[in-house]
């Protein structure tokens, strides 16, 4: 009986939270990409490998700049321009929370990176300051069109996934390239582990950062979206979207021809040592049947099923339980967590 009740509310919950989802997209149908610009974008991509797609602009190479930093605050608040422009001013400047354990930057750092449209950062600060408390720092990086970087006019996160395929594609690449940048900046401040873990979205853009990096020392994906097709052609939660594209002669097939750059399951495997697949018993979104086979393709990866839908907090907290001990183990020197 209690299997039965989870399943109803499982299904309840993500079909609210699908139901605002189209909501959106029904009101961005505007922003829909024309065929013209769906095919020119797919041509443009072909040369393109993970390694040169996922690569800062030659106009902007930089990240952060750590040494502007407030180290008095916390979190302390770190912004930089995107090395990948999207025409929105908001979304163009980088930004990141930086929770540090003790002023530290040479510690070594898990960066968390929050679902689509996270409505409150709330829990990550929560889990940021647990992550100090063994002697980690933690980064919340505002992935694009999220938080600070949602323009004036549009919904939280609405405008990272929408009927228009190649702003969703750039999202994903301004925001993979960033978690690279914060990388490289905390790496030439000493820094030399780090950890990923990324829910829905978040583990999306985790799963296609973590094969571009050697010294990461986790990778843990919550309900990672890595089944593109699925996603767009199958899910509840992109009934607007499939109909956008498909009034203006996208049909389904078409955009797999950009799955070596944003599909998860076309990356090679982490060097990462310790890997975590986390889903969800009941998760139409990101089915169990995709993440088994990215699992196949990594090897050397946990899988643990936890009895939500999408949308629940089971599974942040079965991936924080797993990724405690690593914490622990890996970093000893005392710290002072900020109160």
């Amino acid at each position: 009986m209690n299997g039965m009740v989870t399943k109803a509310s499982a299904w309840i919950m993500d079909g609210a939270m699908c139901a605002v989802m189209n909501r959106l997209q029904w009101q961005l149908r505007n922003h829909t990409c024309t065929r013209a610009e769906f095919d020119a974008y797919i041509e443009a991509c072909r040369p393109y490998t993970a390694e040169t797609f996922y690569l800062p602009t030659r106009e902007s190479p930089t990240g952060p700049n750590l040494a502007m930093c407030h180290r008095s605050r916390w979190p302390e608040i770190i912004a930089w321009p995107s090395p990948h422009l999207s025409g929105y001013p908001e979304n163009d400047t980088a930004r990141a929370l930086f929770f540090s354990a003790d002023g530290d930057w040479s510690r070594p750092t898990v960066i968390v990176l929050h679902a689509l449209m996270s409505a409150s950062d709330l829990g990550y600060r929560k889990l940021a300051r647990a992550i100090n408390q063994r002697g980690w720092n933690a980064v919340l990086p505002h992935l694009p069109f999220h938080y600070s970087r949602v323009p004036r006019g549009f919904k939280q996160g609405s405008l990272a996934i929408s009927s228009n395929l190649p702003r969703n594609a750039e999202s994903l690449r301004q925001g993979v390239t960033e978690i690279r940048q914060i990388m490289a900046c905390l790496r030439a401040a000493g820094a030399d582990r780090f950890g990923l873990l990324g829910t829905s979205y978040g583990g999306w853009t985790a799963a296609l950062a973590a094969p571009l990096e050697t010294d990461i020392h986790f990778v843990a994906l919550i309900q990672p979206i890595v089944d593109l097709e699925h996603v767009i052609w199958e899910s509840p939660v992109a009934a607007e979207l499939r109909r956008a594209i498909q009034s203006r002669g996208i049909q389904r097939g078409e955009s797999a021809d950009h799955s070596h750059l944003s599909s998860p399951l076309h990356t090679k495997a982490p060097s990462a040592p310790h890997r975590l697949i986390v889903a969800g018993e009941f998760d139409s979104i990101s089915p169990i049947g995709p993440l088994r086979e990215l699992q196949r393709r990594w090897g050397a990866t946990d899988l643990v099923s936890v009895r939500q839908g999408h949308f629940g907090y089971r599974a942040l907290e079965s991936a924080k339980d797993w990724m405690m001990p690593l914490l622990t183990a890996a970093d000893q020197r005392p710290t002072m967590v900020n109160e």
